[in-house]
Parts: C-alpha cells; structure tokens; sequence
C-alpha cells in the first residue's frame, strides 16, 4: 500500500517549499491499495505552527489563516494522529505495511526531518523510506518532462485528467489527482511498479577517507559560520534529511589546529547537494550558516589520509571521536586512561589512543580516544578541564575528518611556524591589496559596539554584503589590541559606498547606533597605518612622522640558508648567513623605519570578507614603501645573527614593555648592537601560533 502524503508551510510553495525554514502548517493524505486499486478516507489535518506569521503566498495559495491554525494540534500531536489513522485505514483495506508516496523530495527531506530534528521529537520510521512520484511518473513515461520541471498540474494535463483544482481545498485537489496519477500509472497499458523507494539515512556513518579516493565535485558543499564547538553529529543534523556520504562532514582547522568554522560536507550525490544549497542560511541554535558550493579536491585536502597509524586508529567504525587537548608533554597511555576512569572504557585500550605529535617526535599535547557508543563519551565530556598532573584538560567532540588533518596535515607534514614572524622592517606584500587613491568607493564604520564581530558587520550591511570587494572588510585595534569600535569596508563601487552610506547611517547594531561615512582608499590606508581621520582631516601615521634617530633595520634576503637554530621558520624571507668580518667593512644600506613601539600601537586588524565570522585573520605590522623594498631587495645586508645559538625567545611579557624595559632586563650581558637591530617584535599571526600574549625574539 501508498500512503499519498501532500503538505504545506508558513512560507514558500512548490519549488521553494522547505527553504525559508518556515514551519509545516498542513499535511493531506490518503491511504491507496495498490492490488485492490482502492482508497481509504482521505485526511486533512492543520498544524499549529511556533509562528502564526503567514506570506502573502501562502495565504493567497493555501486559503489558511492564522486564526484557523490557531486552533490546530502542534506537529508532533499531528504524525501521532496520522499514524494512528494510516493504520485504522490499512485494516480496513487487509493490509499491514505501507510506503509513503510524495509529490517530489521536498515535503520529506527540506521540511519534515528538519523541522522535527529542530524541535526534538523522532519521526517514525515510516518516514525514512518512500517514493518520489515525480520520479516514478517519468520512469513510466520517459517522453514526459524532466524530474525536475514535474508538477501534479503537468503530469495531470499530461494524462488528460479533467480534475478543476478550484473545486477543491487546498491539499485535498493535490491528493486527488496524485491518486489519480497513480491509478493511470498502475493500468495495463503501463503496469507500473513501485519498486525502488527513496531513503534517508538514519544517522550519520562516519569513517577514513583516502587522498587517492575519487570525490565527484557536484556532491560537495562547504558550510561558514559554524560555531566552533560543532562536531560532525552537529553538522549532520543540520543537514537533517539528507543523505551525507560516510565520512563525508571533514572540519577545517586553522594553522594552530583549532575548528575555524568551517566544514566541508560530501553527499552521496548531486541531487542532495542540490538540496543542501537550499538550507543556506538556515540556523543552527541562533547562528545563520552559509553553505556554497566546493569541490572534491578542497575535500580531499582536508579529509583524505594515506597514515597507516591513523588508518589503524579509524579502522573500527561507528566510534565515537573525543579529542583531548592540554595533556602534559609527559603523560602517556596509562595516564590518560586513568584519567578518563572505568565509567567511561575506552574502545580496546591502548589501541582506542593516539597522540598527536610533531615531525621531530615532540607531543603536541593532544590526544584522540575512541568509545564504542554515545553514553560513554558523554562521561568523558564531563571530565572536561579536570586535571592531569598540573594542567587541566579540555575534551571536545571530534570527527575522522579532524584526525586526519590534525595528525596528517598539520603536524606530520608542515613546520610549527608556517611563515617567518613580520617584523617591523620592510616586508613581503600581502597576497592581497588594499585599495589607495580619492576615489570615495570605500566606507567608514564608527561607533561599533566593542563586542560586534565581523558576523555583526555583515548582518548590519544586510543586503549590502554582496557588494563588498574580496577581502574588504577591515576592524581597527586600538592601542591594547581590543577593537576600536571603528572599522573600514570596501565596496564594488564609488555608488555602491554611497548607498551604503545613506541606507545605514546612525542604524542601530546592538545597543548601539553606528555612524557610516563614505571615504576614499587613501583616507582608509592612513588609519590602516596608524594615522587618524577626524572633521579636522588626516593626521598622518607615526611611520610618516619625523623622528629623531630612527633606527636602521637590516631587510631580510629572500632566500638564504636556514640556520639550524631558525630551522622553526619557513624559506619564504628567511635569515641571512652567519656575520663576517668581511661584512661590516662596507656599510650596507639599510631602510629607515619607524620603531617596534609605534607598530605595535597602530597594527591593523583585518578580517577577510566573506571567510568565516568566527575566524578573521590579523594581518602583520606596517608595510614599508614600495620603494624601500625595492631597494632593501637588490641589496646586500648586513646578517643579523652573530653566531649560532644567539636567539632567544622570550614569553609572558607584560603588555605595556618596550625596548627600553628589555635591554634594561639584559643589563650585563653583550646584545646584537647597530641600534637595537637585535630587537625583533614578532607578529600578531606568530604570536597565536607560539601560544604566547606578547613575544620578543631577542639577538
């Protein structure tokens, strides 16, 4: 038998339906006995929703209102009834078991296990298998139209069924004339049968993934926004209704092994990642997610692995991944598992473990544990920050995916440093540029609430946001590293600034109105670099002030000799060789720049539109002249380390030190000399790597 299953939502209808998150506000159904080619009474049930709020559409379409739905049962009072009904039907026809039969994919998969998952009640298990009739309709009548341009009304009209959908309810005319599709289809002309019914996977399967595996790039979706905590488990019940490949949710990290949240997500085809591209900016909890298309490779990069030791680890499937982080450099199998106790077991033992480590062998202080089932990592969880040793330790849920990156990708391929700390000398130009010159295709933000992040930015410009230039959103810190409550956005166009400027000026964010000002890139670039923008006009940055005796900073080589003592960094702008006698003979030419005190107060903070809210990116310090590096480029520079072995790095320095304060702690000991040359501050993206508040490489 075929339960044939019509509903309707607060929101959009037909090719739509299920995309605006609206809630299901009415469900049509009759049971239909294939053998006997007879019905059972047809039902129609409305469906109080959370929120009464009805589109035009759908009050123009459905005849409903929010004083008829007012009066119905809410929806999990509803599938109670629909299931006891579906059955009272069957016994009446002499049948047991039924198969749902819906126009098209929606209703089941963008509107029923969604909306369900979202308000925590389980569909019964009816709803995990049924048939799409647009697809069985044309699979009997292959000269039809596509699957995807079927409607009741087409494939009615294609059959030559005289049904008037104005003499009818809304939902009972649908029902009717599925019934009706059905019957012509069964008749003996085309003796259709319902063989193949669609499924949704119960749950989602995790498992290995390698980097020789073929990913098809129309199955594959890249999800922003994420909150940093969600697991795959998270990420699946967003998709809930939806069938995601096994393994196929793979987190993505930054370069210090942390969720920037992102994820990538492979469904098992296109169809279904067709439907996922609909859920963009549906919510998890009360964060909106972005979901784009992405393409197998960009999978592969973050969730294939060819470790036999992280094969060996995911080998047992249908686990449960906690990632411990903070474990003592010390602490071993034996350690860990005394921590985590008898009431939470884990899967084989010693085998359920694997620390995660440097190239060089070091630990890394993070560890991965595999449980055979959801009670005991929930008992796990709860350990989360109790201490081992002296540390306390921080338990996360974790994936396949992030064990492979983690262990493959960052750790056993790449250095600690991915790049040389910036320094405050002439550097390497950003793989983007910001944009200078009068032209007023920029806008100014002020007045930010203190918290607002860069989600807060995008939502306040609204639609807006799609006029923002790659990379063009920029937050201003002030002296202490804390957002300024200012920040600068680059748009498309000079009227593109301009509309901005009118539409969201003294609109409220937060608490808060927020000033909008249209400016020019120029005007950007000089508060960029340290300079202010007031009603009196442009003061210039402190690298553009006169000073007394500005120290000379040797610029860096673009390519030299590692030594062994630098090996942490990378060849990009690495250190010249060892100094000679030779060398100081003839005095280089050096760039004169302003001191490490004044970046430090006037460093820039830039987040990269559209890359996640939670994961903006600090760029380093103030760029020097073109000119200067052009010249610091075809010089020959004076080295800077003495002698191997003469770096030091020092850590946990109050905010406020300076130069004066560090060769004051030095009193007594020979530093490198030629005006503080030895003085490196190490940049912001250097800083987060090295785990440290504020660091000084010291020569």
């Amino acid at each position: 038998s075929l339960v044939v299953l019509f509903g309707a939502t607060a929101g959009a209808y037909g090719a739509k339906l299920g995309s605006d998150e609206r809630e299901l506000i009415l469900l049509v159904w009759q049971v239909v006995d294939l053998h006997s080619k007879k019905v059972g009474t047809l039902h129609k049930s409305l469906v109080k929703a959370d929120n009464l709020d009805l589109t035009d559409q759908c009050r123009e379409v459905s005849g409903l209102t929010p004083e008829g739905l007012s009066k119905a049962e809410p929806l999990d009072r509803v599938l109670q009834q629909f299931s006891q009904l579906v059955s009272s039907d069957l016994k009446v026809l002499g049948r047991s078991s039924y198969t749902l039969c819906s126009d098209g994919q929606l209703l089941i998969r963008q509107v029923l296990h969604p909306e369900t998952s979202k308000k925590n009640f389980l569909l019964s298990d009816c709803f995990y298998s049924f048939y799409d009739l647009r697809k069985e309709f044309h699979a009997c009548y292959p000269s039809s139209a596509t699957v995807k341009d079927q409607t009741i009304k087409n494939m009615a009209e294609y059959l030559g069924l005289g049904t008037d959908e104005a003499e009818e309810d809304f939902g009972v005319w649908q029902v009717k004339t599925m019934v009706a599709i059905i019957f012509s289809m069964l008749s003996e002309s085309c003796n259709h049968v319902f063989t193949e019914p669609e499924t949704v996977k119960y749950k989602y399967e995790t498992g290995p993934c390698s980097k020789s595996e073929t990913v098809d790039s129309e199955t594959v979706i890249r999800a922003r926004g994420l909150p940093w905590q969600s697991s795959d488990q998270d990420i699946a019940r967003f998709f809930k209704g939806l069938n995601i490949a096994k393994g196929g949710v793979a987190l993505c990290l930054n370069a210090q092994g942390r969720r920037n949240g992102e994820a990538l997500v492979r469904f098992v085809n296109s169809e279904q990642r067709d439907l996922a591209l609909e859920r963009h900016k549906h919510h998890m909890g009360s964060r909106y997610i972005e979901v784009y298309k992405a393409t197998g490779e960009e999978f592969l990069k973050i969730a294939g692995g060819t470790s036999n030791e992280v094969a060996q680890f995911l080998s047992k499937e249908n686990q449960v991944i906690i990632r411990m982080r903070g474990l003592p450099f010390t602490a071993t199998q034996e350690d860990v598992l005394g921590f985590l106790g008898p009431e939470c077991p884990v899967t084989g033992g010693k085998e359920g473990l694997l620390f995660v480590k440097y190239p060089d062998g070091r630990p890394t202080g993070d560890a991965f544990v595999l449980f055979s089932c959801e009670e005991y990592a929930q008992n796990a969880l709860k350990k989360h920050k109790e201490i081992l040793g002296k540390r306390y330790i921080e338990l996360f849920r974790s994936t396949a995916a992030e064990v492979q990156q983690v262990v493959l990708n960052r750790y056993m391929s790449t250095p600690l440093i991915p790049t040389l700390p910036t320094p405050i000398i002439p550097v390497i130009p950003p793989p983007y540029t910001i944009a200078t010159g009068s032209i007023r295709d920029c806008v100014r933000l002020r007045g930010l609430p203190y918290t607002a992040g860069i989600d807060d930015i995008l939502e306040f410009m609204g639609d807006a946001t799609g006029d923002i230039k790659p990379h063009g959103v920029h937050m201003v810190l002030n002296q202490q590293g804390r957002p300024s409550g200012d920040a600068f956005i680059q748009m498309k166009s000079a009227d593109k600034a301009f509309m901005v400027a009118q539409k969201c000026h003294k609109k409220m964010m937060k608490d808060r109105y927020v000033e909008v000002f249209q400016c020019s890139g120029e005007e950007m670039n000089f508060v960029l670099m340290g300079g202010t923008l007031n009603r009196s006009g442009l003061s210039p940055p402190p690298c553009k002030l006169p000073c007394l005796s500005p120290p000379a900073y040797a610029a860096f080589q673009t390519a030299a000799v590692i030594p062994a003592e630098a090996a942490l960094y990378q060849p990009q702008a690495l250190l010249p060789t060892t100094r000679t006698p030779q060398a100081s003979a003839a005095a280089p030419p050096t760039v004169t720049y302003y001191p490490a005190q004044a970046a430090q107060l006037y460093m820039n903070y830039t987040a990269y539109y559209p890359s996640p809210p939670v994961s903006p990116t600090t760029v380093g310090y103030i760029a020097a002249p073109p000119g200067a590096v052009a010249a610091a480029a075809t010089a020959t520079h004076t080295p800077i380390l003495p002698q191997p072995g003469a770096l030091v790095r020092m850590q946990g320095l109050p905010y406020n030190t300076g130069m004066k304060e560090i060769l004051s702690f030095f009193q007594g000991y020979q530093y490198a000399p030629d005006d503080y040359n030895g003085l490196i501050q190490l940049s912001d993206q250097a800083r987060s790597v090295l785990q440290a508040p504020k660091e000084w490489v010291c020569l």
